[in-house]
């Protein structure tokens, strides 16, 4: 018998992975998307017109993690097996300029998804998107699972009580909750605000001649790196195991932006120190300096570890947005012929 998923976040990069690997495995996958005046689901596409996703056994459905009464009637309708927790306001830049906005849904949102299945009894598993913000001023290199947090944007705080509150929740009604600290994670998916796709996409138009600078802010912040189609996969792995627990998801690797922008730009054959400029409005009122993720338990106890490389990645990304840009611009030709 298959089993039911339900995944909030599903049209985000991370969401849209999952369904893809869930509807893989057999599963029926039911999403949580915003209402809004345009189609927000372009990541998906690929799901439907692929025929080995059957489209009935994707289901979306409107709601919100700020409308607790609609996500209890959601739930007691699909009862799914697994619930995946992915949505929320998920740029750290922008938590400064809105933290109200983003303790809302990040943080509060968690909690009222986790009260609506502890009151509707659902015997379901549930996996937090928690994130490697949460260590903020590192207070240890690498980081592992028992590492202090020192959260450094709202955003950061807001997973810090997601990531306590589902862990509160799993010790206090005994459910199977589970948090996947994941550090960045990115894809040709990934939001064009994001750094590494904002580096990737100008970079094709940079190439294409169609602009001139690329404005940056911190450069010598490091990440560790890796690639979120294989992420997902320890999502789904942390859900399968007798007993819930949390687990980084890394690669133990960490490179700083300007890696990032010298990889790309020399993948591309160009010297980004002719086009990139800083600018004060992308640097944060308190920075994360250096963010490296210990595996170690994810691999021991979910025989997961990352097979993509930094540089593979980069080159991933970099081919999708010159594909894409091309496909762009060889469109606007085919139109012009025609008319």
């Amino acid at each position: 018998m298959s089993k039911t998923a339900l995944i909030t976040g599903i049209t985000g990069q991370d969401g849209s992975y999952l369904a893809e690997f869930l509807l893989s495995k057999g599963y029926t996958v039911h999403g949580i998307i915003r209402r809004a005046s345009s189609f927000n689901t372009g990541r998906l596409e690929d799901i439907y017109s692929d025929p080995h996703f059957p489209s009935t056994r994707l289901k979306l459905h409107y709601g919100d993690l700020s409308d607790a009464s609609g996500l209890a009637s959601l739930l007691d309708d699909i009862h799914p097996d697994e619930v995946y927790n992915l949505a929320a306001q998920s740029h750290v830049r922008v938590s400064f300029d809105a933290p109200e906005y983003t303790s809302d849904v990040t943080a509060v949102g968690t909690v009222r998804l986790l009260e609506c299945m502890h009151r509707l009894k659902l015997n379901a598993r549930f996996y937090q998107a928690s994130s490697s913000e949460m260590f903020g001023k590192v207070q240890a290199v690498p980081q592992t699972e028992t590492t202090p947090f020192y959260p450094r944007s709202p955003y950061a705080c807001a997973k810090l009580y997601s990531h306590w509150i589902t862990i509160n929740y799993r010790e206090s009604y005994g459910m199977f909750n589970c948090s996947g600290i994941l550090f960045n994670h990115e894809s040709p998916r990934r939001g064009e605000t994001f750094v590494t796709r904002k580096i990737t996409r100008a970079l094709a138009y940079i190439k294409h001649g169609l602009q001139d600078k690329l404005f940056m802010g911190n450069l010598d912040a490091k990440r560790d790196w890796g690639y979120a189609k294989e992420y997902v996969e320890a999502m789904w792995l942390m859900l399968q195991q007798d007993k819930p627990d949390d687990y980084v998801v890394a690669t133990g690797e960490t490179h700083s932006v300007r890696e990032f922008l010298e990889e790309a730009f020399s993948y591309a054959g160009l010297d980004w120190k002719k086009y990139v400029v800083d600018d004060p409005r992308y640097h944060r009122p308190a920075e994360v300096d250096l963010l490296i993720g210990d595996p170690s338990k994810a691999k021991r106890a979910l025989g997961w570890e990352p097979k993509v490389k930094f540089k593979d990645l980069v080159q991933i990304m970099v081919d999708a947005d010159m594909k894409a840009l091309e496909k762009k611009l060889s469109g606007k030709v085919d139109c012009q012929t025609e008319q």
